[in-house]
């Protein structure tokens, strides 16, 4: 259990669409990959926080 399998992926990209059709999922995947870069630019922010005053 845990292991997908190509029918599995395939089945799951299919249902997908069914769901958001076909117009709406780059515009998820682009708001995903935003979200992901902001949370990487926050994990790598170099600003120090407070030290202890």
């Amino acid at each position: 259990m845990g292991n997908l399998g190509a029918g599995e992926i395939i089945i799951i990209l299919f249902i997908v669409v069914l769901l958001f059709g076909g117009k709406k999922i780059p515009e998820l995947a682009k708001g995903l990959g935003e979200g992901v870069k902001a949370f990487k630019k926050g994990l790598n922010d170099e600003t120090p926080k407070d030290s202890g005053k």
